[in-house]
């Protein structure tokens, strides 16, 4: 069995960037017109500690990404947000975002760098005969 987790994009909180003349201003992803960034990976990017796994410990972790306008995560810009408590399923959330692939956010139609928050959630799935 694949010890995986599927990433699910919800977006809480987004900043966008002005031109070169301008500084990252606040932007409330609510308005009309906005559109979240994207997650595009066919496969589950984060892989589930076997350990933890296997004694069916499940968590949370929020991570804090920054996409330029081409959606790509900009390098060293992630940030956890809100661990899970768990140093294993923090480090596998951040290892998974080398492999993360978006589609940029959207404003108006224009692509834009953003700002978000993305929930990395480690769930056995029911019915998983764990050792836990």
């Amino acid at each position: 069995m694949k010890r995986t987790i599927l990433c699910v994009l919800v977006c809480c909180a987004a900043c966008t960037r002005g031109d070169d003349t301008t500084a990252d201003q606040p932007f409330d992803s609510t308005h009309r017109g906005f559109d979240s960034p994207v997650t595009l990976n066919a496969e589950p990017p984060v892989l589930y500690p076997p350990n933890l796994f296997d004694q069916g410990i499940e968590g949370t972790v929020v991570l804090q990404l920054f996409t330029n306008e081409s959606g790509e995560i900009v390098a060293d810009s992630t940030r956890i947000a809100e661990g899970s408590g768990f140093a294993e399923f923090d480090a596998a959330a951040l290892a998974g975002v080398e492999v993360m692939r978006f589609a940029p956010a959207r404003r108006d139609g224009t692509p834009v760098a953003t700002s978000f928050l993305q929930p990395i959630h480690f769930r056995v799935p029911e019915g998983t005969s764990t050792g836990g």
